[in-house]
């Protein structure tokens, strides 16, 4: 089994690497802090595609399970959370597969990438519609309109913009080239902008 190498910085080691060494050496508690550190975030991913909690539980244990079973294919290039973010999202679109039969739900179709594809120019935003919402309508209003993204966009923007990964790391969990994630986030915030504009200028106008 060969060793992992340290992606850190040369005298540094990531402290995940360090865990995954151990669960190798057959700590397996090593890798219930790896499950604990990481749960939350696979799990929401998981229920941003899927759009289905019981889903999202069954994809996050099969993850787990699966990263654990596959552990000794993990060589450091990258980090753990990446590496296992694509399990996830690989699992997630399974599911989807096994739920829609016949749907186009795969990461990497129905999107272009060319300048051309990228949406027109978008309507201004309502002004300041945080002023007439609380926090938690805010939040919850913004959770319902992530939710109405396409796929593929919806797991993009969930990576990239929620879970703080970089646009490199979002592509190598993906599978997708980097211009590829940067069109789609694009896309999604573009799209997102303009759902809650849509949203604040109805809610608005049924104000009247």
């Amino acid at each position: 089994m060969a060793t992992i190498q340290p992606i850190a910085g040369e005298n540094e080691q990531h402290p995940d690497i360090a865990l995954v060494e151990k669960v190798r050496a057959g700590d397996i508690s090593a890798y219930d802090e790896l499950v604990r550190k990481y749960e939350r975030q696979i799990f929401r991913i998981s229920q941003h595609i899927t759009q289905n909690r019981e889903d999202a539980e069954d994809v996050m244990q099969d993850a787990f399970l699966k990263a654990y079973e596959k552990l000794d294919q993990f060589q450091g290039n990258s980090k753990f959370y990446t590496w296992l973010v694509r399990i996830a999202v690989n699992e997630s679109l399974m599911r989807l597969r096994k739920r829609r039969t016949g749907k186009m739900v795969s990461i990497d179709e129905d999107v272009e990438t060319e300048e051309g594809s990228v949406p027109r120019d978008l309507a201004d935003w309502a002004p300041d519609p945080e002023q007439n919402y609380t926090q938690s309508e805010m939040n919850e209003i913004l959770r319902k309109t992530i939710q109405g993204l396409p796929p593929g966009f919806r797991v993009v923007f969930e990576l990239r913009d929620v879970q703080g990964l970089s646009t490199e790391e979002t592509a190598e969990a993906l599978g997708l080239s980097v211009p590829a994630v940067k069109s789609r986030l694009l896309r999604a915030r573009l799209q997102l902008r303009e759902r809650l504009s849509r949203y604040f200028k109805r809610k608005k106008g049924g104000e009247k």
